[in-house]
């Protein structure tokens, strides 16, 4: 269910309150939520996700992206989210863990990650980061 992005970085479909357990198992200390809530009926509550990662001891915060696209907020919240975790592991969810690896894609082409190795590393675990690609591709030339 969780997909690697990097040694640090998961990717994930929807999750529950079970999947926080193996999450923590795996040593993931930080839980990124980027569905908003109410997207489809049955939709575990960002809520009770939250509440199952602090009971855990993990870290938690929404950054929601709906389906009309990403904004520069966005990238620095995934940015900023991403360098507090420091060591630790880092699984981010939506409801099929595209819009959480394009979420990632963008906030690391933010810092100067090289495109190519974002793409490949999300090609990886399954994901396809070219719709952002050229947002990508800009991002990371602002660094270089």
């Amino acid at each position: 269910m969780f997909r690697k992005l990097t040694d640090q970085v998961y990717a994930s479909p929807q999750i529950g309150v079970t999947e926080v357990a193996d999450a923590a198992s795996m040593g993931v200390t930080l839980i990124i939520n980027n569905r908003p809530e109410d997207e489809e009926p049955g939709q575990t509550p960002g809520s009770e996700i939250e509440a199952a990662a602090r009971t855990a001891g993990l870290d938690y915060v929404a950054i929601p992206v709906t389906h009309a696209g990403f904004s520069e907020p966005q990238v620095k919240a995934m940015a900023e989210a991403l360098g507090k975790a420091g060591a630790g592991k880092i699984l981010a969810y939506c409801r099929s863990g595209t819009r959480s690896t394009l979420l990632w894609s963008l906030a690391r082409a933010s810092e100067g990650a090289n495109p190519d190795d974002l793409a490949r590393a999300a090609a990886n675990a399954g994901y396809d980061i070219g719709p952002v690609r050229q947002i990508v591709d800009m991002l990371a030339s602002r660094n270089q």
